[in-house]
Formats: C-alpha cells, structure tokens, sequence
C-alpha cells in the first residue's frame, strides 16, 4: 500500500508496535505487532494442549468436589436454622394498622 503524506509511522516505546496514523483523520490506520521471541513451535503443540487438557480436567475435578461438599454444608446450616427457628416462640407481627 502506498504511504500517503498525512501518514506518520510511529513505533510504540512500549511493545515495540508499528503504528500508522493519519494526521488527516487523527486516527491509527494501520497496526502492526512485532514478532514473539516465546512463540511455540508447531512440534510443541501436542504438548501445550495435553497440559491444556490436564489443567482443565484439575480444575473440573476441584469445581466437583466443592459442589459436593457444598451440599453438605447447605443441609447442615438448614438444619441449624430449623432448630433455632423451632426453638423460638411464634408471635404474630406487627402492622402498623395495629398500632393505632
């Protein structure tokens, strides 16, 4: 593409990013990232998504075992409450109506 005269091509300090903007429309045009030095390999790949797998498996597995003790939990502080509730005397509420 060819490079117009109200176009600037910045590098960003940061990410090192080609940048090309517009000085006509104040707008960023065009962006271009620089290349990874930690880019795998393609021979890597079965190795990145096999510990993918197992880490998502370790975190399904964890997710299953605090569902499971949540139940416990739960019927434990339901019957907790029932007995506090059993416990305390049955009064019928106030209404305002009442008051006068």
């Amino acid at each position: 593409m060819a490079k117009l005269k109200s176009e600037l091509e910045l590098t960003c300090p940061c990410c090192h990013s080609v940048l090309v903007v517009d000085t006509n429309l104040g707008r960023i045009i065009s962006h271009k990232e620089p290349e990874r030095g930690d880019k795998p390999e393609l021979g890597q790949a079965g190795r990145i998504l096999a510990e993918a797998d197992r880490r998502r498996e370790a975190l399904f597995e964890q997710s299953v075992e605090a569902e499971k003790g949540r139940d416990d939990a739960l019927a434990r502080r339901f019957e907790e409450a029932l007995k506090q509730a059993n416990k305390e005397p049955i009064t019928r509420p106030s209404r305002d109506f009442d008051l006068d």
